[in-house]
């Protein structure tokens, strides 16, 4: 496995919200869910989208924007135009004095608006929950990126749109991996344009002695690696591919691994099924103990205290109002 599709396995959604806006001017949507990741694709239409920071941008069909929560920021016909709703944690919608929305409902299977033949047509992708192994990926992206409809090829846009609205068995997992195709053409489009700032680790991959070394570590983590066996593995001596690696991904090979290993580690922990004992073993640690010392020092917290936290964050908040997504 390269690197990138190892950091791509990330961001698999999970039940993740998704809404099809059909809406006539003026509109303006103030949105404030606090969501980790959304990805807004223009099916028809225009659309401005305004970040909390940084000026507004306008999109046109087929654009897609990326907002890397939790920051909000306002979709509108124009940029004066001022909010008519706002969108709460939970996807509860209100007005934006806090009281029931008069314009705006309901207009079918996963649809909400103003006009049912609007003249912009929006599909909102939401990530509810991040996987740890795909920060890395996502930490590198700005809080704002506009992909526009000639910079890639494909039929992910109108198909998402077109899937977003029916309600067949096995609905939702279909969208899910509709919606994690489209993030995985946008991250891959955006980090190859010249105005992208890739991170040290996405442009190691295409040496040959270091990427070589990173695709060991993501398909193997469990393996005892040394810098030795991994020197051994590209045929450079110890101290070189330490110099090479330290010097391209901006870290030791070990302090790497160390970091992908408890990466990993945090997800499974989320596996309520897996023992602490089951994922110190898949991710390198020979005990419980020993994956314990490592997470308790590197992230603060025990991995029995992540695992309580993070079922705490994967409890399903019920979407109220014309957000909610149908049963």
């Amino acid at each position: 496995m390269d690197i990138v599709a190892g950091l791509l396995n990330g961001p698999r959604a999970q039940g993740a919200f998704l809404l099809r806006s059909s809406l006539t001017p003026p509109w303006s949507l103030r949105v404030r869910d606090e969501a980790p990741l959304t990805l807004v694709a223009t099916v028809r239409g225009t659309a401005w989208v305004i970040p909390e920071s940084g000026g507004a941008t306008e999109l046109g069909p087929g654009d897609v924007a990326i907002l890397r929560g939790p920051d909000p920021y306002t979709f509108a016909d124009d940029p004066g135009t001022a909010p008519r709703a706002v969108i709460h944690p939970g996807q509860r919608c209100t007005t934006p004095d806090g009281g029931d929305l008069a314009d705006l409902g309901e207009l079918g299977v996963r649809t909400w608006g103003n006009a049912a033949e609007g003249v912009t047509v929006l599909v909102t992708g939401t990530y509810q929950v991040l996987s740890e192994i795909c920060r890395p990926l996502l930490d590198a992206l700005p809080p704002l990126v506009v992909l526009r409809n000639d910079a890639w090829e494909g039929p992910l846009v109108p198909l998402l749109a077109a899937e977003v609205v029916k309600e067949e068995p096995g609905q939702d997992a279909v969208l899910d991996r509709l919606l994690d195709l489209l993030l995985v053409a946008a991250l891959r489009t955006w980090f190859s344009r010249p105005e992208a700032d890739p991170p040290p680790w996405y442009r190691a991959q295409s040496d040959p002695v270091v990427g070589t070394v990173l695709r060991l570590l993501h398909d193997a983590p469990e393996r005892p690696w040394t810098v030795a066996s991994l020197a051994a593995a590209v045929n450079v001596s110890r101290a070189a591919l330490a110099r090479r690696f330290t010097a391209l991904v901006g870290q030791p090979p070990m302090a790497y691994l160390t970091a992908w290993r408890l990466a990993l580690a945090a997800d499974l922990l989320r596996d309520p099924a897996l023992t602490v004992g089951q994922v110190a073993e898949r991710v390198g640690y020979g005990t419980s103990f020993a994956l314990s010392a490592a997470f308790k020092r590197v992230r603060g917290v025990s991995p029995r205290e992540h695992r309580a936290a993070a079922a705490r964050d994967q409890r399903p908040v019920a979407p109220t109002g014309p957000w909610r997504r149908p049963a």
